[in-house]
C-alpha cells in the first residue's frame, strides 16, 4: 500500500513538473527578445507609401519598414510580426488596451497625446502641404483663393488653410484621401492638403506617377513618433536605439527613397531622437 502511495505521489509530482515546463515553453509575450513568440504592431492599412495592406495580404510603406526594422532590433523576425490596423482616432486606446506593443502610423508627437502615451523618436519630420497637378499654377497658399481644396472629413488640414491662408478657398471634403486624389486627377478639385509624406505616398502610386507635384509650402511641422505604453521607459530606450541604428547604417535613407522617391519628395534629414521641431 505504501509503495503504491509513493508511486502515486511521484507520478503527481512529475505531472505537475511537466505542466509547468509546457507552460514555460509556449509562445512568449511580445516584450521583445529573440527566439520564438510574436509582436503586434499598429500601422495604417490605407496610406500608400506609409502603411498599406496590399491585395496579397502583405504590407508596404515607410512606417512598415521602420516598424519591421525596430522589431528586428528587438529580436523579432518578419514572420513573428502581426500588423494591426490602428485608425487615427483609436491609437491611444489601442495602446492602453494592450492591442499592440507599439504604433508606427503617421503618429505626430503632440503635448496632448503625450498625456496618454509615450513616444520614441521622432523618426520623420513631415509638413502639411498641397498636392496639385504637374502643370498647376499654384505656388503659394494664397493661390488657393477661388480654388477647390480637398481634404478628408474630420481633418483640420483644409480648415487651417482656409482660416489662415486662403479664406476664399472652396473646401471639399471626402471620406478618404484616395477619393481626394481621384478628384484631383479628374479636375473636380484643384488641390489636396494633408501631410506631405502622405501626399507623396499617394502620388508615388503607379497609376499617378508623373501627374502631380508637391507645392513645398511646409504649412506645419509634423514629428512622427512611435507610440507606446505610458511609462515603458525600457521599451522606449530600445526603440530609440533601433531608430538611431536605422539612420546610421543607411536603412532609413533607403526606406525614404523606396517609398517616397517616385513623387520627388523633398524629405527632411532624419530627425535627432528626442528633438521635436515646433
Amino acid at each position: 500500500m505504501k509503495l503504491r502511495k509513493a508511486a502515486a505521489v511521484s507520478a503527481a509530482v512529475l505531472a505537475l513538473a511537466s505542466a509547468a515546463t509546457a507552460c514555460g515553453s509556449g509562445d512568449k509575450d511580445d516584450s521583445g527578445s529573440s527566439g520564438g513568440g510574436n509582436i503586434k504592431i499598429g500601422i495604417k492599412y490605407d496610406q500608400p507609401g506609409l502603411g498599406l495592406k496590399q491585395p496579397d495580404g502583405s504590407f508596404a510603406g515607410f512606417d512598415v519598414d521602420v516598424a519591421t526594422y525596430v522589431a528586428k532590433e528587438l529580436g523579432y523576425k518578419p514572420s513573428q510580426i502581426t500588423f494591426v490596423e490602428t485608425k487615427s482616432a483609436d491609437r491611444e486606446n489601442a495602446i492602453a488596451r494592450g492591442d499592440v506593443k507599439f504604433i508606427a502610423a503617421t503618429y505626430s508627437i503632440t503635448d496632448e497625446r503625450k498625456q496618454k502615451v509615450d513616444f520614441a523618436g521622432p523618426y520623420l519630420l513631415a509638413h502639411q502641404d498641397l498636392l496639385v497637378k504637374k502643370d498647376a499654377n499654384i505656388a503659394k497658399g494664397t493661390d488657393l483663393n477661388g480654388k477647390k481644396l480637398c481634404s478628408v472629413t474630420g481633418s483640420t488640414s483644409a480648415q487651417n488653410v482656409h482660416d489662415t491662408i486662403a479664406p476664399k478657398a472652396n473646401l471639399k471634403q471626402y471620406s478618404g484621401y484616395s477619393e481626394c486624389i481621384a478628384a484631383l486627377q479628374s479636375g473636380a478639385v484643384d488641390a489636396v492638403t494633408t501631410d506631405d509624406s502622405i501626399l507623396a505616398g499617394f502620388a508615388a502610386q503607379d497609376k499617378y506617377k508623373g501627374q502631380f507635384k508637391l507645392a513645398g509650402l511646409k504649412l506645419s511641422n509634423e514629428n512622427y513618433g512611435i507610440g507606446l505604453k505610458k511609462g515603458d521607459a525600457e521599451l522606449e530606450k530600445k526603440i530609440n536605439t533601433a531608430l538611431e541604428k536605422m539612420v546610421s547604417d543607411g536603412s532609413w535613407k533607403k526606406a525614404v527613397e523606396k517609398n517616397f522617391g517616385p513623387a520627388d519628395y523633398k524629405n527632411e534629414q532624419a530627425p535627432k531622437i528626442g528633438v521635436i521641431v515646433k
